[in-house]
């Protein structure tokens, strides 16, 4: 009797006032879908982690680039950050010498900076871009073969 007075008054209650268990649950560790040949060179794996949350006001992405894959360059209508999370990449802003980030590095890229950001030639790369949803990404100019290969060379020296 003990007991069943110590459920009802007790327990009872405590689970009336559980949370709900559906959660909106999305993983950065899944590879995501390969993206369309389009404004970069190699292969390419896509994430959608944040897509346009309104109460966030940013977007995440997942990106995976293959060794020897780049983007064009390109610029965004809010800063966007990227976090290496596997990998090496080069990166350049207009104006800028590239440099080479590695895993664990991050970097701010701010509004409307034309830039541009790949592997290098032999790592593969995986990193998660914030940025605001606003508006599209620019596309501004191919960067070719020759180029990517010339970036790749200078920086194997240094």
């Amino acid at each position: 009797m003990k007991y069943s007075i110590f459920t009802i008054f007790v327990l009872t209650p405590l689970f009336s006032f559980a949370q709900d268990s559906h959660y909106a649950i999305s993983s950065y560790r899944t590879e995501g879908m390969k993206a369309p040949n389009t404004h970069y060179i190699g292969e390419a794996w896509l994430n959608t982690i944040i897509n346009n949350d309104s109460e966030l006001g940013y977007n995440i992405t997942k990106a995976t680039f293959k060794a020897n894959s780049t983007l064009d360059w390109h610029k965004h209508g809010s800063a966007q950050v990227l976090i290496i999370v596997d990998g090496e990449a080069y990166y350049q802003e207009r104006g800028k010498e590239p440099i080479i980030l590695k895993e664990g590095d991050i970097i701010k890229c701010g509004k409307n900076t034309e830039h541009w950001h790949s592997s290098t030639k032999t790592s593969d790369v995986t990193y998660l871009a914030l940025y605001g949803g606003e508006q599209p990404t620019t596309w501004t100019e191919v960067l070719t073969q020759q180029y990517y290969d010339s970036v790749a060379e200078k920086l194997k020296k240094n």
